[in-house]
């Protein structure tokens, strides 16, 4: 059996306090309830600075830009395989609010261990703990 390979951006938001924004999935679906870095799948087209953007807008309510690539991931899942597109990004415009998911938090980067996350993201939570603590 062919296993999927998605492709996902995936937003690094930081805060002038260099507090990490994090967010809750809803309690439906694959990794129903954990807690994620904002982003999703790349489309046909896009870059992953134009998914994530657009990503951002859609499920936070938030503008941000893209300043640099911080990780690029492919880790395999039992159903699939995903790369993670990883960049660190600023808000320009508006509040975030949980528009597509549970809910939104402003984490340390020494707090994220604390969280459940996808097995895929703990390999961005060591980089970042070790880059920003």
């Amino acid at each position: 059996m062919n296993k999927s390979h998605k492709h996902i951006g995936v937003a690094i938001i930081i805060n002038d306090k260099k507090e990490i924004l994090i967010d809750r999935r809803l309690p439906t679906g694959v990794m129903a309830n954990l807690w994620e870095f904002p982003g999703g799948k790349i489309e046909r087209g896009e870059t992953p600075e134009d998914c994530i953007i657009r990503e951002i807008k859609e499920e936070l309510g938030v503008v941000v830009r893209c300043d640099r690539i911080f990780a690029e991931i492919t880790h395999d899942y039992e159903q699939f395989t995903v790369t993670l597109y990883v960049y660190l990004c600023h808000i320009c415009q508006g509040k975030p609010q949980p528009l597509e998911c549970a809910e939104i938090l402003w984490v340390k980067p020494h707090e994220l261990s604390q969280f459940e996350f996808p097995s895929a993201n703990q390999e961005i939570i060591s980089k970042l703990q070790k880059e920003f603590s």
